[in-house]
């Protein structure tokens, strides 16, 4: 009992601030460990997740809101699950529409000072403490990734995927930055990184940039990624794991 309470106290930000003794460095791990765990054990047995990422603070009526839901709506009724980050606006948006196609509707929440709680379209979800570990697995079960207007973490994620493209450490996979007005000045930049030889050409073609719900879909049903040569294997429960299929 001393030993989880122990780890229940060491302080993230005192972790990052530089060299703890190595007791805290080695029950820091240990926690990642377990939220990894934690993870994988929720989200094993899904198939084929597109992930929706976007403001919390958009809220019904808007139109990056709608766009979101209807989005979500029409790639839930060809069978893929919405995977989101589990709050509000876009988040809640997908999951809506989702939920609305009789589609199965996840999320992988994040634990903040102000609490994030969950929205109320989610099947499954779960709650993770650290930014790190809930990006790797957010990228790890994502077929796609479609981007909405948003924040920090919202390009924080656009950007993580295609570095992680670009440089080999994953499959390329479709990814779609979705809101022409609100992003064209994002856009212009990638145009200059590729004008100034920051990037390729062919970085600067990694992702769709659209507004059109049409041309969406097509882009992920024409993308190689889609090609499934084989169907993923299929994995059975395991009780004393605590997993739920």
């Amino acid at each position: 009992m001393v030993f989880f309470c122990r780890m229940k106290n060491i302080s993230e930000k005192k972790f990052n601030r530089g060299k703890q003794s190595r007791w805290d460095e080695f029950l820091f791990l240990l926690k990642v460990l377990f939220e990894f765990i934690k993870g994988f054990r929720t989200f094993h047995f899904l198939d084929e997740c597109i992930t929706v990422f976007g403001s919390a603070r958009f809220t019904e009526g808007n139109l990056y809101y709608e766009n979101a839901r209807k989005l979500a709506f029409e790639l839930s009724k060809k069978g893929y699950v919405i995977l989101t980050g589990g709050g509000p606006g876009i988040m809640e948006a997908a999951n809506r529409g989702a939920r609305e196609a009789g589609g199965l509707s996840v999320g992988c929440n994040i634990l903040l000072p102000h609490e994030q709680k969950p929205n109320p379209f989610l099947d499954k979800w779960v709650t993770i403490k650290y930014f790190f570990v809930r990006k790797v697995i957010l990228i790890k079960y994502s077929k796609a990734f479609i981007i909405f207007p948003g924040g920090y973490g919202t390009l924080d994620e656009f950007f993580e995927a295609l570095t992680l493209m670009q440089t080999g450490k994953i499959p390329s996979f479709p990814v779609i930055l979705f809101g022409k007005s609100f992003h064209e000045a994002l856009y212009a930049h990638i145009e200059k990184m590729k004008n100034e030889n920051t990037i390729s050409e062919d970085d600067a073609k990694m992702f769709l940039f659209t507004d059109d719900i049409k041309e969406a879909l097509d882009y992920l049903n024409s993308h190689p990624a889609f090609r499934i040569t084989k169907p993923p294997k299929k994995f059975k429960p395991i009780f004393w794991l605590g997993e739920k299929k």
